[in-house]
C-alpha cells in the first residue's frame, strides 16, 4: 500500500513539474514573440535607413504611413533598441535560472512584467506611429514629445527590472536548499546582469520621471537639457552590456555544448561577468565628451574606467574560443585551425553564435575608439557610430538571439525549425550584410558624413557636392542594408513557419546547458563573486563617485530651455 502510494506521489510531482515547465514555456513564448514582431518591423524600416545614405529616399513613397525620416529613425531605434531587447532578454533571463535550477518560477510576476512591458511598447508606439514623438531612440531635450511616448517608455524600463525578483527569488530558493553552495552559472549570470541593469536604470528612470513626463504632461514649462542628457547616458552606456550579457549566457553556457564541447573555465565565466558588472556602470559620460559642463578630470577618469571593460571582454575572447577549440579538436580538427573549420557550420544556431562573435571583434575595437576621449572627436557624431552599433548590438547581439531562436523555438513548441537550410542562409545573409554596411559606414564616418541626417532628401548636386568623395562607401552602406535585409526576410520565414509548422514531439530541443572543464566548487574566485550583495554595493558607490561630481554643478546651475517640435 505504502509502495503505491509512493508511487502515486511521485507520478503527482512529476505531473506537476510537468505543468510549471510548460507553464513557463508559454511565457517564454510570448516575451520571444512579442520582441521578434517588434525587430521585424525595426528592421523593415532599418532597410531604408541604409538606402538614405545611399542617396535614395524612400520615405515619400510611404506617405502617409511614415511622414519623415526621422520619424522613421526614431521607430527604427526604439523598437529595435528597447522592444526587441527588452522583451527576449526578459523572459530569457526569467525562464533559463527556472530550467537550471529546476524550480517554478514566479509566473504572476513574470506575465505582470509582460503585461506592464506591452502597455508601455503600444502607448509608445501610439505615440511614433502618429509623428508626435519623432524624438528619435535617445529622446534629447529640448525635442518633445507626447506624453505617451514618455510615458510608455517610463513603464516598459520599470517593467525590465521586475524579472530581478524573480531571479533573486530563485536564487534564494536553491541556496536555502544547497547551503554553502555556490550559485549555478547561468543563474549566476542572470542575477549579475539584472543587478547591473538595476544601477543603470537610475538614470533613465530618473530623467523620465523627474524631467520628461512633467514636462510633456505640461507640469512644467522648461527642461534641463544637458542634465537630462547625462541622466540618459549614465543608462545609454550600460544599456549596451544590458543587450549583450543575456547572449554572452548562451555562449558561454549554451554554445560549447552545442559545438561538441564543454566550457574550459566556469571561474573565468563569472570572473567576466563580474568585470562587466563593476566596470560597465559608470562610464556613461562617455559619450559626453564634447558637451560642455562636464568637468575634464571627469572625462579623463571616464576615459579610464572605459576602457577597462576591454578587460571582461578579453577574457570572454580567450575563454569562448578555447572552449570552441575544445569542441572542434574534439570533432576531429587537427593542425592550427583545423578546430575552426572542424566546428558544426551547417547547424544555423551554432553558425549564428560564432559568427556574432567574429563581427563582436570588429565592433569592439571600433568601440576603443569611441571611448578614447582624444579619438572620440574624430568621429563624434560621424556615421562612425551607427556602424559600430551595428557592429555590437544589430550584429551580436540580434544575431546571437537569432541563433538561439533555431533550438529555442523547437524547444517550446514541439515543432520542427522549418527550412533549416534556409535558416542557414539568414545566417549568413545578416552577417555578411551586417559586416559590409559596418566596414562602409565606418569609412563614411571617417570622412565626415554625419550621422541621424536625412541627406537623401538634399537635391542631387548639393547631395554629390557634400558627399561625393565619399558616395561609394555610402553606396556601399546601402547595398549593405539590402542584404541584411534579405537575411532578415529568410530568418522571419524560418521564425513564423516554426511557429505555425506541425508538431513534432521528436523535434522538441533541450536546452544544451554546457558541461565544464574546471568547475566552480573548489574556486577561490568563485567564492569572491558569489556576494552579489557586495558587489552591487561597490558598483553603486564607484558610479556614485564618478556621477556626484558631474551632476551637481547641473543641479545647482540649471539650464531652462523650451520644447520645440520637428514635425
Amino acid at each position: 500500500m505504502s509502495a503505491v502510494m509512493t508511487q502515486g506521489a511521485a507520478r503527482s510531482d512529476a505531473l506537476a513539474v510537468s505543468e510549471d515547465v510548460v507553464a513557463a514555456k508559454r511565457l517564454l513564448l510570448a516575451f520571444w514573440i512579442t520582441g521578434f514582431c517588434a525587430l521585424l518591423v525595426g528592421i523593415s524600416i532599418g532597410v531604408l535607413q541604409g538606402a538614405n545614405y545611399a542617396g535614395i529616399d524612400l520615405y515619400p513613397y510611404l506617405a502617409p504611413f511614415l511622414k519623415t525620416y526621422y520619424q522613421g529613425l526614431t521607430l527604427h531605434g526604439v523598437l529595435n533598441a528597447f522592444v526587441f531587447t527588452f522583451f527576449t532578454i526578459s523572459g530569457w533571463l526569467i525562464y533559463l535560472p527556472a530550467r537550471e535550477l529546476k524550480l517554478r518560477p514566479n509566473l504572476a510576476l513574470g506575465w505582470f512584467t509582460y503585461g506592464l512591458m506591452l502597455l508601455g511598447t503600444l502607448m509608445a508606439a501610439y505615440a511614433m506611429f502618429d509623428n508626435s514623438s519623432s524624438v528619435l531612440y535617445t529622446f534629447y531635450p529640448p525635442l518633445q514629445g507626447s506624453p505617451y511616448f514618455y510615458l510608455g517608455i517610463t513603464l516598459v524600463v520599470v517593467a525590465s527590472l521586475l524579472p530581478l525578483i524573480v531571479v533573486l527569488d530563485l536564487r534564494a530558493r536553491w541556496k536555502r536548499a544547497n547551503p554553502g553552495q555556490v550559485t549555478p552559472l547561468v543563474t549566476f549570470m542572470s542575477a549579475s546582469i539584472l543587478l547591473m541593469w538595476l544601477l543603470a536604470a537610475l538614470g533613465a528612470a530618473s530623467e523620465a520621471v523627474f524631467l520628461l513626463d512633467p514636462w510633456s504632461l505640461g507640469l512644467t514649462s522648461t527642461i534641463d537639457p544637458l542634465l537630462a542628457r547625462t541622466l540618459f547616458w549614465w543608462t545609454g552606456h550600460p544599456i549596451v552590456y544590458y543587450w549583450l550579457m543575456p547572449g554572452y549566457i548562451s555562449i558561454y553556457a549554451l554554445l560549447p555544448r552545442q559545438a561538441g564541447g564543454k566550457l574550459v573555465s566556469d571561474p573565468l565565466a563569472r570572473l567576466a561577468f563580474l568585470l562587466l558588472m563593476v566596470f560597465s556602470v559608470p562610464v556613461g559620460t562617455h559619450h559626453q565628451y564634447t558637451d560642455p559642463g562636464i568637468a575634464p578630470v571627469i572625462k579623463g577618469v571616464v576615459t579610464a574606467l572605459t576602457l577597462s571593460v576591454a578587460i571582461p571582454s578579453l577574457i570572454t575572447a580567450f575563454t569562448v574560443a578555447l572552449s570552441l577549440e575544445y569542441a572542434g579538436r574534439r570533432r576531429g580538427g587537427k593542425g592550427l585551425m583545423g578546430w575552426w573549420t572542424a566546428l558544426p557550420w551547417r547547424d544555423p544556431s551554432v553558425a549564428a553564435q560564432v559568427l556574432a562573435l567574429v563581427s563582436f571583434i570588429f565592433g569592439g575595437a571600433g568601440g576603443i575608439v569611441n571611448a578614447s576621449w582624444q579619438l572620440d572627436n574624430v568621429v563624434h557624431n560621424t556615421l562612425w557610430i551607427p556602424a559600430h552599433f551595428h557592429l555590437t548590438v544589430g550584429t551580436m547581439t540580434t544575431l546571437v538571439f537569432m541563433g538561439v531562436s533555431f533550438w529555442l523555438l523547437p524547444h517550446l513548441t514541439g515543432r520542427r525549425l522549418f527550412a533549416p537550410r534556409l535558416a542557414l542562409a539568414s545566417v549568413w545573409l545578416w552577417f555578411v550584410g551586417l559586416m559590409v554596411w559596418g566596414f562602409a559606414g565606418h569609412w563614411a564616418g571617417l570622412d565626415g558624413v554625419p550621422r541621424r541626417a536625412w541627406i537623401s532628401a538634399l537635391p542631387h548636386a548639393q547631395y554629390m557636392r557634400l558627399y561625393g568623395a565619399v558616395h561609394g562607401a555610402l553606396e556601399v552602406v546601402g547595398i549593405g542594408g539590402a542584404i541584411a535585409g534579405l537575411g532578415a526576410i529568410a530568418f522571419f520565414v524560418c521564425f513564423f513557419g516554426t511557429l505555425f509548422g506541425r508538431r513534432d514531439e521528436q523535434a522538441m530541443r533541450q536546452i544544451p546547458f554546457a558541461q565544464v572543464i574546471t568547475g566552480p566548487e573548489h574556486s577561490v574566485m568563485a567564492r569572491i563573486a558569489e556576494p552579489l550583495g557586495l558587489w552591487t554595493a561597490v558598483t553603486l558607490v564607484i558610479t556614485l563617485a564618478v556621477y556626484i561630481p558631474t551632476l551637481w554643478p547641473m543641479l545647482t546651475h540649471p539650464i531652462h530651455a523650451v520644447g520645440f517640435h520637428i514635425w
